[in-house]
């Protein structure tokens, strides 16, 4: 993972310091250039005469969208501070995007690098958005966390779970963490049985030999879902064995289904206790 690019979301609140700074460690530890994309929003005050009169609305989003341009100069002010810090080479992208369109705007960025790195704020604003669409739009593989609760890197990678079902995405999730695997101190390979038919046991062995060829040694693990979500399960896993990075696919059933059923990434989105490491 050479070429990695960080998202900074500077509205209605920016990224902070601190997801910047583990970003910055991040890259420093995988070797990698990284590129922080900050991003000013573009409100697009629809032309009112009403609200024009009311609550002069092209100056409260003028208003807003220099707030926005002064988040993202902060942040990568942050950022290229760090970068000196932690000795990491890279650079900054100041860029402009519409309120929503700003998913696809990361998302087109994101598909020319290794990896995408999205820091979640709070899920109740305009990044979760931004995260499905990086995830599904960018054909790339993609790292969420969350400082305060799941934190990158903050003892080092000790114990990375992959999560497998034998899916074409699971297999897309592998292959993305493959560079990351050898720098983890234990790889424990996850099968959660009676969750999907065709999540059967024993298919861990294999994962097991692919990742030994590439020189990582790994344990194969299986566990009863016992009629618990499967991401109530994936979560109980990585909180009992410590791990500080979670592979998975993203979505292995159609978007439609995982809203009605409550699929893992779902689940995970909505409340990460741990990085998340996602390709679809």
């Amino acid at each position: 993972m050479k070429d990695l690019l960080l998202h900074i979301y500077s509205y209605p609140d920016p990224t902070p310091p601190e997801a910047i700074d583990q970003a910055v460690r991040f890259a420093a530890a995988v070797g990698g250039d990284l590129t922080a994309l900050a991003v000013q929003v573009n409100l697009q005050a629809s032309s009112n005469y009403l609200a024009s009169r009311l609550i002069n609305l092209a100056a409260l989003c003028a208003e807003q969208e220099a707030k926005s341009l002064a988040a993202c100069k902060s942040a990568v002010a942050v950022f290229e501070e760090k970068l000196a810090t932690y000795r990491v080479t890279g650079g900054s992208l100041l860029t402009q995007a519409d309120l929503y369109a700003i998913g696809s705007h990361v998302a087109l960025h994101a598909r020319t690098r290794d990896l995408c790195l999205v820091p979640m704020v709070d899920g109740r604003d305009g990044q979760r958005a931004v995260t499905e669409a990086v995830v599904f739009g960018s054909g790339r593989p993609v790292l969420l966390f969350r400082p305060g609760k799941a934190e990158l890197l903050g003892g080092g990678l000790s114990t990375v779970v992959v999560a497998w079902d034998g899916s074409p995405t699971a297999a897309r999730a592998l292959a993305a963490a493959l560079p990351l695997l050898p720098k983890a101190r234990q790889v424990r390979v996850l099968t959660v049985l009676n969750e999907k038919a065709e999540a059967r046991a024993g298919l861990g062995a294999e994962v097991v030999r692919h990742l030994g060829v590439h020189g990582v040694e790994a344990i194969a693990d299986e566990v009863d879902a016992a009629n618990r979500k499967v991401g109530q399960v994936l979560s109980d896993y990585v909180a009992e064995h410590g791990s500080d990075l979670l592979v998975m696919g993203a979505y292995g059933r159609s978007r439609i289904q995982e809203f009605i059923l409550g699929g893992a990434t779902e689940s995970l989105l909505a409340n990460p206790r741990m990085p998340l490491l996602l390709a679809h």
